[in-house]
């Protein structure tokens, strides 16, 4: 009976996670309390490699799981306190409150999304075009919404295209019931078209997701830490456009002109066309729907197009926190839609919630991070260091700690360090403003590099949509490369070369 229990215990252990994997959390969580022994700072460091791994996985197995043992793990040893977890979750509660409530309201846009987005997909033959199409309005509306809510908007359009085209590689027509992520019903041959298609919404993605960090770093509402570093530095919304623009806008066409660039060489994962048969099924789809149409049909599209602009212009005008903004979406899209039963709402929050749930995990990490000072010889070293090179070392500290941890942490630690150093009078408020700059576009340029370096990117690795494009950790940073090479560099030459603005 005990070999019957154990055997039970070592299958439901991770799920159908494969048995390596299983073994390897197992020999990390063995493997921690005896580097804590030897030195909690080391062990610092081999958690947050660990954690990174889980990441890297996350096609294996979701992070949550994994990633949750070892913050409990850490807490259990003493490497960060229940109370520095808590105060990393409130300091990022706002974020916490967009991933809960944003993501669930634009699960309410889907219908409007995926009819404006067909319209473009079908009305736009050229790949290169369409990629810098999809790159420019991830960058423009990040700069006025967030990376967060513009990469669950393209989630939500891509998870709805492959649907239809999933549902009719298996046979089935339009309206029928039907697991799209579950292959073994799909007609053989379609199976080509169908590893055609995931390549062509994988390219897009990353196309997106890049262009959130694009407009994402110009403005003080694009990223979360932007508004941090806002506050600190009391720019408004124009100073803080005006005090980055001679960094983020030659990075901006740089990593447009890369876009272009990687779509008309097809490397790095990019280039893939869309199949004919894959177009003729979207567009029979688009002409079904359109024949179709009710009039209800079309109010729900009417009134979810006049919410997205309430959307648009609330996170726009800063009236409101993202999160409150996303449940005023929430209410009026399922008010004036007729969408008042728990159950149909509740499906919203099941995209969102697993990440949430994950990012205070991470948020552990950092507890960790912070509490053993892991950073602070880095910190003290690039503060030996004056003028442009200062700057140049900021930037590039901040962008390889970010890749490592999370740019909202980085961004903090940093600033709050200048800060002080500015209050004692150890530098004036041109160098003061010059450090700012560094930092803001150092925690945000550099930190496309690997999924973990944006939330955003986070986000997209872990949602449901990854796992049906075959979209890894590995592949992400694959496709990263050359936007990160190419952006970074044109970051750096344009913080030691261009004058500011202002």
């Amino acid at each position: 009976m005990a070999h019957t229990m154990a055997a039970a215990l070592r299958q439901n252990f991770l799920g159908n996670s494969p048995s390596w994997y299983k073994l390897t959390i197992i020999a990390f969580l063995i493997v921690n309390p005896l580097v804590v022994l030897i030195d909690p700072h080391l062990a610092g460091w081999v958690l947050v490699g660990e954690f990174i791994f889980t990441l890297a996985m996350a096609l294996k197995c979701y992070p949550l799981q994994p990633g949750g043992l070892l913050a409990i793990q850490a807490i259990v040893m003493g490497l960060a306190s229940p109370e520095h977890v808590l105060h990393e979750a409130e300091a990022n509660f706002e974020v916490i409150m967009l991933l809960m409530f944003m993501v669930a309201g634009i699960y309410f846009l889907r219908e409007m999304l995926l009819f404006t987005f067909t319209k473009i997909l079908l009305g736009v033959r050229s790949k290169i075009l369409l990629s810098l199409m999809f790159s420019f309005a991830a960058a423009f509306l990040s700069a006025f919404l967030d990376a967060l809510t513009v990469t669950a908007v393209i989630i939500t359009v891509a998870v709805g295209f492959y649907g239809v085209y999933h549902r009719v590689a298996s046979g089935k027509k339009v309206g029928h019931s039907h697991d799209h992520g579950n292959d073994d019903e799909v007609i053989e041959l379609h199976r080509a078209d169908l590893a055609n298609f995931r390549s062509f919404l994988r390219s897009l993605m990353m196309h997106g997701a890049v262009g959130t960090a694009l407009g994402g770093v110009t403005t003080m509402v694009g990223e979360p830490q932007n508004l941090l570093i806002a506050e600190v530095m009391d720019w408004t919304f124009l100073e803080f456009f005006l005090q980055m623009a001679h960094i983020s806008m030659p990075v901006l066409v740089v990593g447009l002109m890369t876009c272009a660039l990687l779509e008309a060489t097809k490397s790095f994962g990019y280039g893939t066309q869309l199949s004919p048969k894959v177009r003729e099924v979207l567009e029979d789809y688009n002409n079904e729907m359109t024949a179709e149409r009710s009039k209800s049909d079309s109010a729900i599209i009417a009134v979810q197009a006049v919410v997205a602009l309430l959307l648009i212009i609330a996170l726009g005008l800063g009236l409101a926190a993202p999160g409150i903004v996303g449940l005023m979406v929430i209410v009026l899209a399922t008010a004036f839609n007729g969408v008042t039963e728990e159950h149909r709402i509740g499906h919203a929050f099941e995209e969102a919630l697993p990440f949430t749930a994950l990012l205070v995990v991470f948020f552990a990490i950092v507890a960790v991070i912070d509490h053993q000072k892991l950073f602070t010889p880095i910190i003290h070293w690039v503060m030996t260091y004056d003028g442009k090179l200062q700057e140049a070392l900021f930037y590039l500290a901040n962008g390889v700690l970010s890749m490592i941890s999370d740019n909202v942490f980085v961004a903090t630690v940093y600033i709050g360090e200048v800060e002080e150093m500015y209050a004692a009078g150890d530098l004036t408020r041109e160098h003061f403003d010059a450090l700012a700059v560094a930092i803001n576009t150092g925690t945000n340029i550099p930190s496309v590099a690997t999924p973990n370096g944006q939330a955003a990117f986070l986000f997209l690795l872990t949602s449901a949509l990854a796992p049906l494009i075959r979209l890894s950790y590995g592949r992400m940073v694959v496709m990263a490369v050359p936007y990160t090479i190419t952006m970074s560099i044109t970051g750096l030459l344009a913080l030691w070369y261009v004058p500011s603005i202002i």
